[in-house]
């Protein structure tokens, strides 16, 4: 059985728009570049074609997981989301102890994480140490770098798509 994917309703869009552009101009925009380049002659010394057939694979491979994302998806229903504890899609004020700076994150799927805008994974060491944590409660990190750090729980909202 494939496992799920939670992600909210926008990035359920995002994956399925760019499922589209893949499958429609990508493809054909690829078609006419290996078109063009077989047109040059010897394929066995043309790089153009080499290219062009290396990145229809990576296209084709990237269609591939974004089918199977969305087939698994599972959309969050912000509406019947409790903000009593960290949950994908929630959003979280967070206090490292020692630390006076808070920081705030949303929490996402995998698939819609992007921590240098404030969306981290429910998978990743601080997502997944925060999950079913309340405000007040504290939640140990074992960052990758071995370094465990400790975060308090200040405040958790809705997320804003």
């Amino acid at each position: 059985m494939a496992q799920e994917i939670k992600m909210s309703a926008s990035g359920l869009k995002a994956m399925q728009d760019e499922l589209e552009y893949l499958k429609t101009v990508r493809r054909k925009e690829l078609a006419e570049e290996i078109k063009e380049a077989r047109s040059h002659g010897d394929l066995s010394e043309n790089s153009e074609y080499d290219e062009a057939k290396n990145t229809q694979g990576l296209v084709e491979n990237r269609i591939t997981e974004l089918e199977q994302m969305v087939k698994n998806a599972v959309i969050i229903d912000e509406s019947e989301l409790s903000v009593d504890s960290v949950a994908v899609g929630t959003h979280v004020s967070i206090k490292m102890i020692g630390d006076d700076e808070a920081e705030e994150y949303d929490i996402v799927g995998r698939t819609e994480a992007d921590p240098i805008n404030g969306k981290i994974s429910d998978e990743s060491p601080v997502g997944h140490a925060l999950l079913g944590k309340a405000v007040g409660e504290k939640a140990e990190v074992l960052l990758p770098s071995g370094q465990t750090v400790e975060y308090e729980v200040l405040a958790i909202t809705h997320a804003a798509n």
